[in-house]
């Protein structure tokens, strides 16, 4: 994957930011922010499998909401093909909504009960198609089949189903309209190992058969490293390290990459890794520290890292770090 080589990304956000109002104080006129994302600057290329990783509740699944207008950003740019999403006609944002598809975390809530797989699977093409009944038909056996599914499946419930044909079928609605761009948003975490395999190596198989371009959300290191041309790591809704596999897995340079890293067991002949035990808890969101939000749990913390937040910079060719001291 020649990422690096391509000038215009596929998807541009230009500081994200989504905040919840919190209780007001009264006494001096001021309304309290829940910044929940913040500030997010992110290209994601054509062809290209990015991984976003962090702790749960870093605001990753909110950045994900975002992108496909579940959640309205409160401030910052959206960008598919060089055009602001704010600025597309009601057709426009239609053909967004067609190549930018999300498959969600539980296969066991994202899926109507009410509703059969066929049903399921064919209404998209109903609303964004002008394919007749039997071609919509037949679409839905083909996109059964290409997720390991057989033409049975149509007839059946969401609660016939395992965990994992749940998942299979989440991503067959999501292959209906033909996307650029899936967001996978923790897509496997709620499966069994040996499910969770499956499931990777069937995204892996559909992403280079397809060209597809994936957004691939996870807490999960391992899948994380497995899946993806580039990562970025969240933390308290800011992107703090941004670069390639290579980067990130044998020469991160943010203290909060390099403690999450360290509590991954060393492969033989790998040099062991330093185990990092990061103290105290992530700040609340309601009462977040100034300066960098790292810095309370920061075992390299300086005077400054309390007064000013870091921004991302280029330290090498597609390796951002946001962190004083870097």
């Amino acid at each position: 994957m020649k990422y690096e080589n391509l000038e215009k990304p596929l998807l541009e956000v230009k500081g994200l930011c989504k905040y919840y109002a919190a209780e007001s104080n009264k006494i001096l006129n001021k309304r309290k922010y829940i910044k929940v994302v913040e500030h997010i600057d992110l290209c994601i290329y054509p062809g290209e499998v990015f991984g976003l990783v962090g702790e749960s509740g870093c605001g990753k699944s909110t950045f994900a909401k975002m992108l496909v207008d579940v959640i309205t950003p409160t401030n910052g740019q959206i960008s598919y093909k060089g055009k602001n999403y704010s600025a597309m006609s009601h057709q426009e944002k239609k053909e967004y909504h067609k190549q930018v598809q999300i498959i969600f975390q539980d296969p066991y809530s994202s899926l109507n009960p009410k509703k059969k797989i066929g049903w399921i699977l064919e209404e998209p093409l109903k609303l964004h198609t002008e394919l007749v009944s039997q071609e919509r038909k037949q679409k839905v056996e083909e996109i059964l089949e290409v997720v390991g599914l057989d033409a049975s499946f149509k007839g059946k419930y969401p609660n016939e189903l395992s965990g994992g044909q749940r998942q299979r079928v989440s991503i067959a609605a999501a292959l209906m309209l033909n996307p650029e761009i899936i967001i996978a948003d923790e897509s496997v975490s709620a499966l069994d190992v040996s499910i969770q395999s499956q499931i990777l190596n069937l995204m892996k198989k559909l992403q280079e058969e397809k060209n597809l371009t994936y957004l691939f959300i996870s807490h999960d290191l391992n899948v994380v490293q497995y899946m993806s041309d580039r990562i970025g790591v969240m933390y308290f809704g800011k992107l703090v390290e941004v670069g390639s596999v290579d980067d990130i897995y044998h020469s991160p340079k943010h203290p909060y990459t390099k403690a999450l890293l360290s509590s991954i067991p060393s492969v033989s002949g790998e040099k062991e890794r330093e185990r990092i035990l990061l103290t105290g808890d992530v700040p609340d969101l309601s009462a977040p520290p100034g300066g960098c939000p790292f810095h309370t749990r920061c075992r390299e913390m300086k005077e400054s890292c309390n007064m000013e937040c870091p921004g991302l910079v280029e330290i090498e060719k597609g390796h951002f770090v946001s962190c004083h001291y870097v």
